[in-house]
């Protein structure tokens, strides 16, 4: 659902690497020169192209949020599979089970289970690479200490509302 009407001319202008238009719903590509190119006014072209970037945003919050919902649906069907198992796997108790739609047989595995880390040798460990805090970082930049391998950019960003 868009909250603003945008121009058609503005969102024809939508190219993939390729060179050809493709439809905005499938991951595209924006084609500035084509976008240069429209006989149209500034402001008219402005207020399209803020609007576009408005309801992208609505979108991507509206796409965020069911990406939530289906993640959440996601664990809950996965608890509920593990659950269902646990049951038949009691139930059958080691039985094997067939018929023409399904069948439950059963395989011997071997898992590693970890008792206590501390009495294995490091040599088992497996470590993170460093992560670097950039707000620390940048906390002590903006204090004046100068650090190598770092320095505060200061960037101009553009807001739509």
């Amino acid at each position: 659902m868009n909250l603003f009407a945008i121009e058609e001319a503005i969102t024809n202008c939508v190219k993939m690497e390729s060179g050809d238009f493709v439809n905005t719903m499938t991951g595209e590509i924006i084609d500035t020169a084509a976008l240069d190119a429209l006989k149209m006014e500034r402001d008219t072209k402005i207020r399209n192209i803020a609007c576009w970037i408005r309801n992208l945003e609505s979108d991507e919050k509206q796409l965020a949020e069911q990406e939530k919902i289906f993640k959440e649906r996601k664990q809950a069907a996965a608890r509920k599979k593990e659950s269902l198992k646990a049951y038949l796997a009691a139930f059958l108790n080691g039985a094997k089970w067939k018929n023409n739609e399904v069948s439950v047989s059963w395989r011997k595995s071997t898992s590693v289970e970890v008792t206590d880390v501390k009495k294995l040798s490091s040599y088992y460990l497996r470590y993170k690479e460093p992560e670097i805090n950039k707000t620390l970082l940048g906390n002590d930049l903006k204090a004046g200490i100068k650090l190598d391998g770092a320095v505060l950019v200061e960037k101009n960003n553009m807001s739509v509302r």
